[in-house]
């Protein structure tokens, strides 16, 4: 089969969609098929190129065996509304332009968060007359007005009838958490056209490993208590809650706090660190993919956090997994379904998001429990082991995938 994907995000940029398309592309290329990915230069979430990079109008290479082909971006950091939906919406229309020159695929796959590179996967399925899948990794834009981007009005009026005809544009959709079911079906769409297919982990990649040394030198962790957030800086994340609990545990220097990685929110949160002379509170910057095993294993505790919003109750944070298989104490700061998953699997703490007393609280109470921390490190690496595996995860989007395309037109 021959598969196009559409994806914003692509390696070396280092957050969930890239890798989750990555590892499904590198995959399905073992699996015999052939895979084009089209893609923008890596540039997220900073807006700045990444080394090595040239913002070219088209430009091609192999990455494990997938070709690659990226399109010139308007460069816009993860941060103020206008550029970023810009950003959007020209990557969507090079898209398309692109796509113009890869062979007839068998089959077009795009993937959100962000539903116009999906609009671009609807128009290259119509141009190219083959089926279309949309996998939906965020409810769009649904989010965008939770987080206090975009008010209720004609804009969110016309953006809810593009959300609509995108589904029914679509032969097929995969998504990534139970909830989004619900939703999309709730817009007439067919329940069983819709396919459930979680994120997941490389177990090569992340499984138990012991602590890097230089890593803790270098940070002088070793003779701290590490409380880490890894991951975007970003306006879902509720990190402020994060600055709060340190504050709480001011009087226990021993506990030191890293937010590991760039984003939306970083400005914000270093002059919160500033005026609130916080001192036990580390921004390390974004940090490289290939990096992120080695800083799992070297903090003591991972937190999961996303905002107090009914929109992040249907989120399922894709580094819960990599966290849980290297074997590590982890907090959820979250509700719905997440907070469920990791409860019923005794495989994580949970505390209710954006209360930083009761997350403080919490870590004091893992410090105190190292047995039960290893117990659960335990379980939920062993409930990552056997439902999250990223190959058993792509070989099951590769099943759906091929059903849509031998259905009829």
């Amino acid at each position: 089969m021959r598969i196009l994907f559409i994806s914003h995000y692509f390696p070396p940029e280092v957050n969930a969609p890239a890798s989750r398309t990555h590892e499904h592309c590198r995959r399905w290329v073992a699996e015999g098929h052939e895979v084009t990915v089209i893609t923008g230069v890596p540039n997220h979430p900073s807006g700045t190129l990444f080394q090595g990079h040239e913002n070219k109008w088209r430009q091609e290479q192999e990455v494990d065996g997938i070709r690659v082909v990226r399109t010139w971006m308007f460069l816009a950091a993860n941060a103020g509304f206008s550029k970023r939906i810009l950003n959007y919406i020209l990557f969507a229309i090079t898209a398309v332009l692109a796509a113009r020159k890869v062979d007839q695929p068998d089959l077009i796959v795009a993937t959100s968060p962000q539903f116009f590179c999906g609009i671009a996967g609807a128009l290259v399925g119509r141009l190219k007359r083959c089926p279309f899948i949309l996998e939906v990794r965020d409810l769009w834009p649904k989010s965008i007005v939770e987080l206090g981007q975009l008010e209720r009005g004609s804009a969110l009026r016309v953006l809810e009838r593009i959300e609509k005809w995108l589904y029914m544009s679509a032969a097929g959709i995969v998504v990534n958490t139970r909830a989004f079911i619900d939703h999309i079906e709730g817009l007439g769409y067919p329940r069983e056209k819709i396919e459930l297919v979680y994120n997941g982990i490389d177990p090569e990649q992340f499984r138990p490993r012991a602590p890097s040394q230089a890593l803790r030198e270098e940070y002088e962790l070793s003779e701290r208590i590490s409380v880490a957030y890894i991951g975007t800086l970003g306006l879902a994340h509720g990190l402020e809650s994060v600055i709060g609990a340190a504050e709480a545990l001011a009087s226990r220097p021993e506990i030191l706090f890293l937010l590991i990685g760039d984003g939306a929110e970083r400005g914000r949160l270093e002059s919160m660190i500033e005026e609130r002379g916080v001192g036990n509170v580390r921004l390390v910057g974004l940090q490289p993919r290939e990096a992120m095993p080695d800083w799992i294993a070297s903090v003591d505790i991972l937190l999961v956090s996303l905002r107090d919003l009914p929109v992040f109750e249907t989120v399922i944070p894709s580094k819960i997994f990599e966290f849980l298989a290297q074997e590590r104490p982890v907090i959820v700061a979250a509700r719905g379904e997440i907070r469920r998953m990791t409860e019923e699997a005794e495989s994580a703490w949970v505390v209710d998001p954006e209360d930083p007393r009761a997350l403080a609280g919490m870590i004091e109470e893992i410090v105190r429990q190292p047995d039960e921390a290893r117990r659960r490190a335990s379980a939920g690496r062993l409930w990552v082991e056997k439902n999250f595996v990223r190959d058993n995860l792509a070989l099951r989007m590769l099943t759906f995938m091929k059903k849509v395309e031998e259905s009829p037109r």
